[in-house]
């Protein structure tokens, strides 16, 4: 019984680590190139009733320092305020385009119809994405998630969470750092799956070829992880992960509502290739077999010496690995506490998967 406890011990310990020196390594030494690009962007956001946050964020976006780009804010059929404070905003910048859904139309839950009305809207070739919930981190967003454009054709960006006290605010920021250094890290091994409409880009020619989201309309998700897996191949795409690249939200507030958004996020992952689901699955699973081994062979009291050096291999690496990560993308405040909070993350994923087994959450809030 020992001896198989330290075998699987050893064994998730070697993934783990096989994760980090292949996948995240290349992350870790990634550097974005300068280049300039000046042709006109398109960015759009799509707003259902978030009067509130397009009152805080959205004039950081028209304020962006670029010399060519419009603004476009799809209304989709909003019952607050959203329309009046649209109208309001369009008169004092010219570069603002308003695209109202009438309340008659009839369309699928989810945002996809309002994001194709969006870029079909669109003026310019290369469209930019983000949320109503967000805000750029600088002025220079658009010049800086734009210069993958001069060689790809879908540029990746990273979608952050505002800082703040208490385990929650951790735990979100803890899973969106995670599932951002591994789509990032899969893209960088030519296994792109995935971006997060937050902050996402690519030409309006590819979203045509593809006939938009006509394979998944009938999915409430995937306007972004879906269907980048449908248009990405191994030469069209880049990431940015400048500083200046990121957009913010608000975190949620209530683990009730942080559970329900991870759901409704994981409803899609069934439909990748089975590759990318086994790479996404075999890593919490080994990390989680890992950490239930030491403490099992902690409590059998094993060597504790053999005991003490493989749990410092782990720690060491993780420390050093996540280190220049979180750095990158500004969590370096999790960065001490790290190994007990991704213990926590991984009780509340297993809860996520169990939920939506019998349950799957069809609604959708952007």
């Amino acid at each position: 019984m020992l001896e198989l406890i330290l075998y699987c011990c050893l064994i998730s310990l070697f993934i783990t680590l096989f994760y980090y020196l292949y996948f995240f390594r290349k992350l870790v030494f990634y550097k974005n190139q300068e280049s300039t690009f000046s042709k006109g962007v398109s960015v759009i956001i799509c707003a259902k009733n978030e009067f509130d946050n397009l009152n805080n964020n959205l004039e950081l976006f028209l304020q962006q320092d670029y010399p060519n780009f419009e603004v476009i804010v799809v209304n989709d059929q909003s019952t607050d305020n959203t329309r009046y404070y649209l109208d309001d905003l369009d008169k004092k910048y010219s570069h603002l385009t308003i695209v109202n859904i009438d309340d008659n139309v009839r369309h699928a839950v989810g945002k996809k119809f309002a994001l194709t009305m969006g870029i079909k809207t669109a003026k310019h070739d290369y469209i930019l994405l983000s949320d109503a919930d967000c805000y750029p981190s600088s002025k220079n967003w658009i010049s800086k998630m734009s210069q993958g454009f001069n060689d790809k054709e879908i540029i990746l960006g990273y979608g952050s969470y505002e800082k703040s006290n208490g385990l929650l605010n951790k735990l979100i920021r803890f899973d969106t750092y995670l599932v951002a250094i591994q789509y990032f890290s899969y893209s960088l091994n030519s296994l792109t799956y995935m971006g997060v409409g937050r902050n996402l880009a690519y030409k309006k020619e590819l979203f045509f070829k593809n006939k938009g989201f006509a394979n998944h309309l009938h999915i409430a998700s995937g306007d972004d992880d879906l269907f980048i897996n449908e248009i990405a191949n191994n030469n069209n795409v880049s990431i940015n992960i400048e500083k200046d690249t990121h957009t913010i939200s608000k975190p949620e507030n209530s683990f009730k509502s942080w559970i329900g958004q991870k759901r409704r996020h994981l409803t899609t992952g069934g439909m990748y290739d089975f590759k990318v689901k086994f790479l996404l699955s075999l890593y919490p699973i080994a990390t989680l077999v890992f950490w239930s081994s030491i403490v099992m062979l902690y409590y059998l009291e094993f060597t504790s010496s053999i005991l003490m050096a493989i749990l410092l291999i782990k720690l060491l690496n993780s420390y050093l690995s996540n280190y220049f990560l979180m750095k990158k993308l500004d969590v370096l405040d999790i960065f001490i506490f790290h190994p007990l909070i991704e213990i926590i993350h991984l009780f509340f994923q297993f809860i996520f998967q169990l939920l939506n087994i019998n349950n799957k959450p069809k609604k959708w809030q952007s």
